[in-house]
């Protein structure tokens, strides 16, 4: 059978939940699926009849990255609001949000950050922000797939609207959207403090209605954990419980502040829980029971949540402090193992869009999204473990080529299907207006 792309030579990371590596082999892909995970030596059929061969000396090659949780528009306000906790953070950030974004802006703020995360090497992203209908068109721009669908959240916001409108806007995202290969349709709720009771089971009925991903921020910060407790006499985890909102296809963004019951609960319904070490730290939030939730069995996937808070939406650097934050706070060098930070990056993210079944890990009939790390460079040399190196040495920057089903969307470096410069001149022109906000 032909193929239509052979990466061949290159050190594979398969996460398959066997731990494969191969230290010399690639895969093969045909109609964007992978046929085969192989030594080099072969692949030599294929490679016969490939369209394209692709040498990856030198490189580790590992499934993308999936993000399970960031605003990629927010990268229009990078650095702009500084040195707060949450609460008046968000107060700042949302009257520069209020007075910037429109579809347009918010277009060009997508492009900005899916740029970031696609060239740093994660071709699946769960994103949350006021105009998903403009995420997708960013993302589908460069080549890559994203979870997103209709916000939701009490009184006008951003947007402006009621109940009523963002149940259209909502319904209308799943019409458009919810057969899409590079889409993972989904309602997103900002949080509980921000969306009543009603809203939220409205906002879950519609993702049950059309067999839907559900997110919402949960448990960020005690001062939340104080003001749930305080209007429903319950806390975060137990309120979105009593409202049946999670199960398998239910991801909570940062549940920093939970008991021992609200990590059983997450392991009982199956939710997933978005680590966000980076910005968790620098608003002061805390630190995740992260340990507790994966020896009870809670699916943990990783997040950068958006620039605005974390200042990059950088994996590579996320994925290191989820290795190495917690072995810190428990004092235990095991506390979380290299395997399972990996898996947070990959397959468990991978669960968290409901597509373990296509995405997460190099294995035959799955979806070709795959990554080549250049392992050239000094700070990769000696390599004994590319596991271990992968966690704890990769940068962003050691990312040189990107795949989305089998397309070339990253090569050496640069994105393949639009040049970067424009939207960097357009950033430009707006940053003055982006300052003026909170001057």
């Amino acid at each position: 059978m032909n193929v239509d792309l052979v990466i061949r030579n290159a050190i594979v990371v398969a996460c398959d939940g066997k731990n494969t590596v191969i230290k010399d082999g690639g895969v093969a892909v045909q109609g964007g699926r992978i046929t085969q995970v192989a030594a080099s030596a072969d692949l030599a059929a294929a490679i016969q009849s490939a369209k394209t061969v692709v040498d990856g000396a030198g490189h580790i090659l590992m499934p993308g990255l999936v993000n399970a949780h960031c605003h990629a528009a927010d990268s229009l306000f990078r650095g702009l609001v500084e040195d707060l906790p949450l609460e008046p953070w968000l107060q700042k950030v949302w009257t520069a949000e209020g007075a910037i974004l429109n579809p347009q802006t918010s277009y060009l703020g997508s492009v900005l950050g899916c740029a970031e995360l696609l060239l740093s090497g994660v071709t699946s992203v769960m994103d949350m922000f006021w105009y998903p209908g403009e995420t997708v068109r960013a993302a589908r721009k460069l080549g890559m797939r994203v979870a997103t669908g209709g916000i939701f959240f009490d009184g006008p916001g951003v947007t402006g609207g009621d109940l009523d409108s963002r149940i259209k806007a909502a319904e209308d995202f799943f019409a458009a959207f919810g057969g899409a290969d590079d889409v993972f349709a989904a309602t997103m709720p900002h949080g509980a403090y921000t969306v009543g009771p009603e809203n939220l089971k409205a906002a879950r009925a519609i993702a049950d209605r059309h067999g839907g991903l559900f997110s919402t921020h949960a448990a960020e910060t005690k001062a939340e954990q104080d003001d749930i407790q305080g209007r429903y006499g319950r806390s975060v985890i137990r309120h979105l419980d009593h409202l049946d909102l999670l199960d398998e296809r239910a991801t909570l963004a940062h549940c920093v502040h939970l008991d021992d019951e609200e990590i059983d609960i997450l392991a009982r319904t199956g939710a997933t829980v978005s680590h966000n070490p980076m910005s968790n730290l620098k608003l002061a939030s805390g630190i995740a029971r992260i340990p507790d939730m994966l020896s009870a069995g809670v699916n943990v996937a990783l997040g950068t949540d958006g620039a605005i808070s974390g200042n990059d939406l950088d994996m590579w650097l996320a994925l290191r402090m989820a290795a190495t934050l917690h072995k810190g706070a428990t004092q235990r060098a095991d506390a979380v193992s290299t395997i399972e930070a990996l898996a947070m990056v990959t397959t468990t993210g991978a669960r968290a869009l409901g597509a373990s079944d296509r995405l997460g890990s190099l294995e035959t009939g799955k979806l070709a999204d795959m990554i080549l790390v250049d392992v050239r460079r000094p700070h990769a040399v000696p390599l004994f473990d590319p596991v271990t190196h992968l966690v704890y040495s990769t940068a962003k920057s050691d990312v040189r080529h990107v795949f989305v089903g089998g397309e070339h969307v990253v090569r050496d470096g640069q994105l393949t299907r639009h040049s970067i410069d424009e939207t960097l001149d357009e950033v430009a022109r707006l940053a003055p207006r982006i300052a003026a906000t909170i001057a």
